[in-house]
């Protein structure tokens, strides 16, 4: 059994994608105490720039006519597709930033999609748990739902580009006590943790099962 964990926060000392994602992460390492967990941290990390421009006209270019940076850009690809193909579950930790999607994980996720095996349909069927987070108030009745242009693009990724099955836990107000215009949602801010933190957890317990009914 084996688990590829992708944290995507800038702020790894206080994130709380992070904070989320660990939920999970227990919940199957509970289930499969020997599990192989590979790592891979965009947020630290993030991949060159100029990757996905590489391994896209590389994928165009004869192999004996490639640049050195095209090879390299392809062979990172291959990597990060390999990360997720050979891996039994997926654990994706996610914040929102300014209302879409950072520009770190549309690299990622734009580098991974030049290999073909991704293309072919690689991950089709593949358990996943996105684990989101955003700082401020998204909820139907905030009249700011439709601010969320993180999550929706991920579903659509994960769901009908991977074919992968997807389960999400999403925690909102994260900016609460930081932010003073969020002040009078202290209250809402708990529950939303509390819950998101639950829901984390049954998220956790449901991917690892998964597997062991797969096995």
């Amino acid at each position: 059994m084996s688990l590829y964990r992708l944290d995507a926060s800038i702020n790894p000392a206080t994130s709380k994608s992070r904070e989320l994602a660990d939920l999970v992460e227990a919940e199957w390492t509970a289930q499969h105490p020997d599990s192989l967990i590979t790592r891979r941290d965009i947020g630290t990390d993030p991949l060159p720039a100029t990757t996905w421009r590489d391994a896209v006209q590389g994928g165009f270019t004869p192999e004996q006519q490639r640049t050195d940076a095209q090879r390299s850009a392809i062979a990172l690809a291959t990597t990060l597709a390999d990360e997720l193909i050979d891996n039994d579950a997926i654990l994706l930790a996610i914040p929102l930033y300014n209302w879409g999607v950072a520009a770190h994980v549309k690299s990622w996720y734009d580098v991974t999609y030049t290999d073909q095996r991704i293309k072919a349909g690689a991950l089709a069927g593949k358990p996943v748990v996105l684990a989101s987070v955003l700082g401020g108030d998204y909820r139907q009745e905030s009249g700011k739902a439709s601010w969320d242009h993180s999550t929706p693009w991920l579903r659509h990724v994960i769901e009908n580009i991977w074919k992968a099955d997807l389960l999400v836990v999403q925690r909102q107000l994260t900016l609460v006590g930081i932010n003073p215009a969020l002040d009078a949602l202290k209250d809402d801010a708990v529950e939303v943790h509390v819950a998101a933190a639950q829901l984390a957890s049954q998220h956790g317990q449901a991917l690892a099962a998964k597997r062991v009914d797969a096995a």
